[in-house]
């Protein structure tokens, strides 16, 4: 049985392998920083790849916030080291290459194949508080994470 995470929750405990080769943890964060996890489905294709990017441009916006952002996909760490290198991403990309984390916190699948695309925002915390979930719509993705972001602040 999927858990689904729901706002309000707190963000569950995994330990992922990054490009980079270390483990990381959304507890490494906690009491520091906000994090933005965002599952997509697969590296160096067209949408993800635009999200990724688009992640990254306004990757300076978020540290400003005192954000962190964590992508995820069952990817292999040595592709997520292609694509993160290729794309110039400046933040971790995790490897769920069996696809529990993906379980862990309810990712639907998009008409029961594609691994969905969801973003979470999570606070210092470790509260999750805000959810945006669209397959096709992957800018949007970063527009909801800012909003989510500046609206806790006030």
């Amino acid at each position: 049985m999927t858990e689904t995470i729901k706002v309000g929750n707190l963000v569950p405990d995994f330990s992922l392998p990054s490009q980079l080769g270390k483990n990381i943890s959304p507890q490494d964060y906690r009491g520091k920083k906000a994090l933005v996890i965002y599952f997509y489905p697969k590296d160096e294709t067209p949408g993800c790849t635009k999200q990724a990017c688009s992640f990254r441009d306004h990757y300076e916006d978020f540290q400003n916030e005192g954000v962190e952002i964590l992508g995820i996909s069952s990817d292999s760490v040595s592709s997520h080291q292609n694509f993160a290198s290729h794309h110039k991403l400046p933040f971790p990309i995790l490897a769920d290459v069996e696809g529990g984390v993906r379980k862990l916190f309810g990712v639907p699948k998009t008409m029961g194949l594609l691994p969905g695309r969801v973003t979470y925002v999570v606070d210092k915390n470790g509260v999750v508080r805000h959810i945006f979930s669209s397959q096709l719509n992957v800018t949007k993705h970063i527009q909801e994470a800012l909003k989510a972001i500046k609206i806790q602040k006030t």
